[in-house]
């Protein structure tokens, strides 16, 4: 447990001190104000039971929430380092595969959402009006299509290391789909209209995104890896996905 506490820490001091690039998360201003309380519409049902659920995991369990505190200053540091992109924004993982790998896509909805905030409020990464929408984007649809490749790639009988490679890989991408979509209904092309505003913004992302897909994929097997091998004996006894598969079909 010493060594997870570790992690933590040195998570949040990485934290203090992100690299100051441009954001990707959709900006500020970016989104009318339609388009904008749309999609909080959207996150807010989402949110809400998020947090039921994870009041309801922690509630009798002290050691869930040191993993949770971990799992959230992993993808605030992981999604705090950017990539600038060819479109003058940047991209960037979005670090909430491993949280969805220990509690589940709907619990990653709040840390995503506090992890954008804070983003948001302390970093100029994304905005207030637009979070939403990026809630929706990376804390809502990245989670559940990260949760729903894992359960897919176990029930295929694939390698633990594949499996959460590929999860976390997917989520990511379907991120930056999502965001395309967001991005192409509020600013349709002139000419092709919606259609046309999303094959531009999803082949403008992709260009970048897809290696830091692959990265945060790889990412997310080390740092499963290492709580499988440090921790295994402090998550046998919790409700946590990683531990549907065997130990030794994770660590190499």
């Amino acid at each position: 447990m010493n060594k997870i506490k570790a992690i933590i820490t040195t998570a949040i001091l990485l934290g203090l001190f992100p690299i100051p690039l441009f954001s990707m998360h959709i900006m500020e201003g970016f989104l009318s104000i339609k388009w904008s309380l749309f999609w909080w519409l959207i996150a807010l049902p989402f949110l809400i039971i998020g947090f039921r659920q994870l009041s309801k995991k922690l509630k009798d369990n002290y050691d869930l929430k040191l993993f949770i505190a971990m799992a959230g200053a992993f993808a605030f540091v992981i999604s705090s380092l950017k990539m600038p992109s060819v479109t003058g924004s940047s991209s960037h993982a979005t670090g909430l595969g491993l949280g969805t790998l220990i509690f589940g896509p709907l619990p990653m909805v709040v840390m995503g959402f506090i992890v954008l905030l804070f983003q948001a409020l302390l970093l100029a990464h994304g905005g207030i009006t637009t979070l939403g929408a990026n809630t929706v984007s990376m804390a809502v649809f990245g989670p559940l299509i990260t949760f729903l490749v894992y359960r897919f790639s176990i029930k295929l009988k694939t390698n633990g290391k594949a499996a959460i490679f590929l999860a976390a890989m997917a989520g990511n991408l379907f991120t930056y789909l999502i965001t395309s979509i967001q991005l192409a209904v509020a600013h349709p092309d002139a000419q092709s209209g919606v259609v046309g505003a999303f094959a531009k913004f999803a082949g403008i992302f992709m260009i970048t995104q897809i290696p830091l897909a692959i990265s945060e994929g790889i990412l997310t097997v080390l740092a499963v890896n290492a709580l499988i091998k440090y921790a295994s004996d402090d998550m046998k006894d919790m409700p946590v996905y990683i531990n549907s598969y065997k130990k030794d079909e994770v660590i190499a």
